[in-house]
């Protein structure tokens, strides 16, 4: 299975734009669905936004929409998450994860699908 480093993160004020990439070590993972989640202080993990293992599907979590945008670059196993329009609620470590099964659709109910997770990457929004 594919190890996964995030990278990115970091200070910005509300408003402002960043964007995280996810490497994968495996090139094998452009058969896996992958996705970013978030976790807040005091807070679950939650899911953010997911890909379809060939790049053609997202699926975003509502608070995403219209100002996050998922994409990836299977010839440079890559995945991207880049964010705009930061508010002080999107401050959280954010995870990337890759599917542990291949080639499945997205955008339905993914709550207990398995995968592989990165360390996370700190994202800070200020007011």
């Amino acid at each position: 299975q594919a190890q996964l480093v995030e990278s990115g993160g970091g200070l910005v004020q509300a408003g402002g734009s960043l964007r995280l990439s996810c490497t994968a070590s495996d090139g094998s993972f452009s058969r896996f669905s992958m996705g970013w989640f978030r976790q807040a202080p005091g807070k679950d993990r939650e899911f953010v936004a997911e890909i379809s293992w060939n790049g053609r599907n997202t699926f975003y979590t509502n608070s995403a929409k219209g100002r996050f945008t998922i994409s990836r670059d299977n010839a440079k196993n890559m995945m991207y998450l880049q964010m705009n329009d930061l508010k002080p609620e999107d401050t959280a470590v954010y995870f990337c994860a890759v599917d542990r099964l291949p080639f499945r659709a997205v955008g339905g109910n993914s709550k207990n699908v398995a995968r592989n997770w990165g360390q996370g990457t700190q994202v800070t929004v200020s007011s």
